[in-house]
């Protein structure tokens, strides 16, 4: 479970580092002190429930079976930002996950970042590998619609929904177009970011 939800992270933007014990948590944390901490209760050497009182103030959200609503309360009165029961929606944790960041780094537009590619919502600025890209308006909203969604496959009918908000009665060429222009700012180098499924959509993803 552990290497499967870091390599899902992993594909999903976020910078991972993974531990097997409560002590190697801790540890970890304490010589680089992560955005997040993704907790689970039952560990081999000490429950979840006092590696929070170690870890603090670090935001942790736990993800574990114990689902009785006393370890709900427990977990959440001694400081968890949340507290996620399996089985679990990998796409609901990486949504919940996000949120758990916006609050916790004081920003309400947080930097979403994948790969190299990194794009600041508040000031309106995209970079790669530290270089600034200029892009339109409608490319920035599709950019933000990809890198929220990265690592999963969104139709064009989504997009339309999303970034241009109505339908043009169907027609889903300008998606199209668009995704052309931002492959030419933003893939304009190795490796590709922006991915076509034929017969699904498209893909943002960090490069394995």
């Amino acid at each position: 479970m552990r290497e499967l939800l870091s390599a899902t992270l992993r594909f999903a933007g976020f910078e991972v580092t993974s531990a097997a014990t409560a002590s190697e948590a801790v540890a970890a944390a304490a010589e680089e002190p992560p955005d997040l901490v993704l907790l689970d209760v039952m560990l081999p050497d000490v429950d979840g429930f006092e590696v929070v009182r170690r870890l603090r103030p670090i935001p942790v959200l736990f993800l574990t079976a114990r689902d009785g609503k006393a370890d709900k309360i427990q977990g959440l009165s001694l400081g968890a930002d949340d507290y996620v029961t399996k089985p679990f929606d990998l796409e609901e944790l990486i949504a919940r996950i996000r949120a758990v960041l916006r609050r916790t780094t004081g920003r309400p537009n947080d930097v979403l970042t994948v790969g190299a590619l990194a794009l600041d919502a508040e000031g309106h600025q995209v970079t790669r590998d530290g270089t600034a890209l200029r892009v339109s308006p409608t490319e920035f909203r599709l950019l933000r619609y990809l890198m929220e969604n990265a690592g999963r496959v969104v139709s064009k009918a989504q997009i339309l929904e999303q970034v241009w908000r109505y339908d043009f009665n169907g027609d889903t060429s300008i998606v199209d177009t668009y995704i052309s222009y931002l492959r030419r700012k933003v893939d304009d180098q190795e490796p590709k970011l922006i991915h076509t499924v034929h017969g699904m959509g498209y893909v943002l993803r960090a490069p394995r």
